[in-house]
């Protein structure tokens, strides 16, 4: 586990060299700030695709190979990113990085065939919540290293990361073949139309602000992403072994654990970025804390424990209370660290409880997320099952960067910086999108609690 552990905190290394440096790559290699924002883009798009490829191919037999093909790939990424002479070998450089976001339900595939299965909940759930509790170690390590140096040290950096963990699991985990995995026909159609659908969607949601919400360009995309994601659907339902078996969404908790992906991953991006853009943000703004982007990076630490200590919480609440009960309890602390940070984020005490908060809500939602898949669907199915649910907090991020994009567009003074009242309906519409999702949740749990006790069964609770 230790093992695992550490090569999925490669996401987090990798995930945190994006939102902070998107001014200094701009200024570094003399391009807008509207097109430096394609390192974060085409870093999600191949993500988006990469998961569920790679999240069906870890529940086949070579598990550990993928693993390090896949740290391998992110390594070359990284490196070439750090030695770019141009914008362009730069972004193929983000795009490479962009198989960081699938380390994490292959490790969880690895953790359910090699670690005893009285510990298989606990450590998936461990796994899930690396992520969020590494980006807030992450993000100041990216700031103190471009604060002292530049960004390319902060690359090398993330390169250097990503070779130890090659060597933790070439060592530490088992070889061989994983010989209780089914070996079925991968489905290359449905990770075409996959891949077009998702690089559709994402394509438009992040472009949306800048083509223009009503445009042709940003209309036909959306109807192309409509038409291609039908189309994937419809085959995948009709295959025996599709790329993600979509038949485990009629099961309730595992929808329930997908939609929440969505609304909880957009609220993530939102609460994190504008944290981010008010902690830099010159104080002439009214709102602003005028940090160092050294010392910015800081501000995310409070994430990194807060989502720590949730995992720890939720480890010892998960033997009295059911996994739909801890899931809309994430949601409820997610929301109130929304409302937080919407009333109260001018001031650096603020922000610093806000993220904290909102760490211990994300910890709790994302420890609780893929235990309520891996208890509801078969071993074979699980990594296609988790990887999606990965995509989907992928298709959130997304849609919290075009949300907080159009509002901040919409609202920009004349110095080049949002207005206060842009912050706050930003803030506002992350806070209510976490009232929404927990509202749904909290509806769910009651529900499914009445139920359970008018038929006499037990609330099932992780042992």
């Amino acid at each position: 586990m230790p093992a695992l552990i550490f090569a999925a905190l490669s996401t987090a290394v990798v995930s945190s060299l994006g939102m902070l440096l998107v001014p200094s790559i701009a200024a570094a290699m003399d391009v807008p700030v509207s097109t430096a924002q394609w390192m974060l883009t085409i870093n999600l798009l191949v993500g988006a695709v990469a998961t569920p490829v790679l999240g069906r191919l870890s529940d086949g037999p070579h598990k550990k190979r993928l693993l390090l093909c896949s740290l391998a790939a992110i390594f070359v990424g990284s490196v070439l990113a750090a030695s770019a002479p141009n914008f362009t070998v730069f972004l193929i450089g983000r795009a490479l990085q962009g198989l960081t976001y699938a380390i994490v339900p292959v490790t969880i595939a690895l953790a359910r065939r090699y670690v005893p299965p009285e510990k298989v909940q606990v450590s998936i759930s461990s796994l899930s919540v690396t992520v969020a509790t590494g980006l807030g170690v992450g993000y100041p390590l990216t700031g103190v290293i471009a604060g002292l140096f530049d960004f390319r040290f902060a690359f090398w950096f993330a390169a250097l990361f990503v070779v130890t963990a090659f060597i933790v699991v070439l060592r530490a985990i088992p070889t061989g073949t994983d010989a209780q995995a089914a070996r079925v026909p991968f489905d290359y159609q449905g990770v075409a139309l996959l891949g077009l659908g998702l690089a559709g969607l994402l394509l438009a949601v992040s472009e949306g602000s800048s083509w223009g919400w009503g445009s042709v360009w940003t209309i036909g995309v959306f109807i192309f992403t409509a038409v291609i994601l039908t189309a994937w659907v419809g085959t995948g339902l009709r295959k025996r072994h599709p790329l993600v078996n979509l038949r485990v969404l009629r099961n309730g908790e595992v929808l329930l654990a997908n939609c929440a992906a969505i609304g909880l991953g957009a609220a993530l991006y939102i609460g994190l970025s504008i944290s981010s853009l008010v902690a830099q943000a010159p104080a002439s703004t009214g709102y602003g804390i005028a940090l160092p982007v050294f010392w910015a990076g800081f501000v995310m630490f409070p994430l990194s424990v807060g989502s720590f200590t949730a995992n720890r919480l939720v480890r010892r609440l998960s033997r009295r209370l059911p996994l739909t009960m801890l899931l809309p309890i994430g949601a409820g602390t997610v929301m109130a660290s929304g409302m937080l940070l919407w009333l109260a984020h001018t001031q650096l005490w603020e922000i610093l409880v806000g993220t904290l908060i909102f760490g211990l809500g994300m910890g709790a939602s994302y420890a609780a997320m893929p235990a309520l898949i891996a208890r509801s669907v078969a071993t074979a199915e699980l990594g296609s099952s988790v990887s999606f649910n990965q995509v989907l907090r992928t298709v959130g991020s997304s849609f919290g960067t075009a949300i907080s994009g159009a509002v901040l567009a919409a609202n920009m003074a004349p110095t080049r910086h949002p207005t206060g009242s842009g912050i706050s309906t930003t803030f506002a519409i992350g806070a209510l999108l976490c009232a929404v999702v927990f509202g749904a949740l909290l509806f769910h749990a009651i529900k499914t609690r009445a139920r359970r006790t008018s038929d006499g069964r037990p609330d099932i609770v992780v042992s």
